[in-house]
C-alpha cells in the first residue's frame, strides 16, 4: 500500500480523535486533520511506514497541532484595544449571576396566579402601557393597575423571603 493509501485509511479515526481533543468546532477539526495529512504527505520519503505504524505518528502531529491552536488562542490579543476598553468588561455582570436571578425570577412569577402574572409580564417585562394590556386582556384599566401592585408586591414578598432582597428592592 502506498503512503497516500496509509494516510486516507485513517482519515475518519483521525478526525474522531481530534474532535476529542478539539470539541465541535468542524472548522479547527477539519483544518488539524488536513494539517496532519499535509505534513504526512510533506515526509513521505522520510518516514517508516513498513515497520512503524503511521496512525500514532498522525495521532502525535496531530495532538501536536492541537495544543499549538490552543496556544495561539489564549496569546491572541485583539488588535486596536486599549486598557479602558477592558475595564468596563471586568465589571459586567457574571453570566452565571444572570441566570441564577433568572431563575429565581421565572419561579417567582410561577407562584403567581395566572392573571397577576400574565399582567405583571405584559407591563413590566413587556413594557406594554397599561391602556394597551387592558385592551388585550379585555379588562378595565382600573383592574389591570390592581393586579400589576398586587403582583410586584408578592414579587417582592417572595424574594425577600429567599433572600434576594437587593433584587426586590
Amino acid at each position: 500500500m502506498q503512503a497516500i493509501e496509509l494516510c486516507l485509511a485513517e482519515r475518519d479515526s483521525l478526525r474522531r480523535y481530534v474532535k476529542s481533543l478539539v470539541g465541535w468546532d468542524a472548522f479547527a477539526v477539519e483544518d488539524v486533520v488536513q494539517e496532519t495529512l499535509l505534513r504526512a504527505w510533506q515526509q513521505a520519503e522520510s518516514l517508516d511506514w513498513e515497520s512503524r505504524p503511521i496512525r500514532m505518528w498522525l495521532f502525535r502531529v496531530a495532538r501536536n497541532l492541537v495544543v499549538d491552536l490552543h496556544r495561539r488562542e489564549r496569546r491572541a490579543v485583539p488588535s486596536g484595544l486599549c486598557q479602558a476598553d477592558f475595564e468596563t468588561t471586568i465589571n459586567a455582570p457574571d453570566p452565571a449571576e444572570q441566570v441564577a436571578e433568572r431563575h429565581v425570577l421565572v419561579d417567582a412569577l410561577r407562584r403567581l396566579s395566572p392573571a397577576h402574572r400574565e399582567v405583571v409580564i405584559r407591563v413590566h417585562l413587556g413594557g406594554q402601557p397599561g391602556e394597551d394590556v387592558a385592551m388585550a386582556l379585555d379588562v378595565p384599566l382600573g383592574t389591570v393597575k390592581s393586579r400589576t401592585h398586587t403582583a410586584v408586591r408578592a414579587l417582592r414578598a417572595d424574594l425577600l423571603r429567599r433572600g434576594w432582597g437587593e433584587a426586590a428592592a
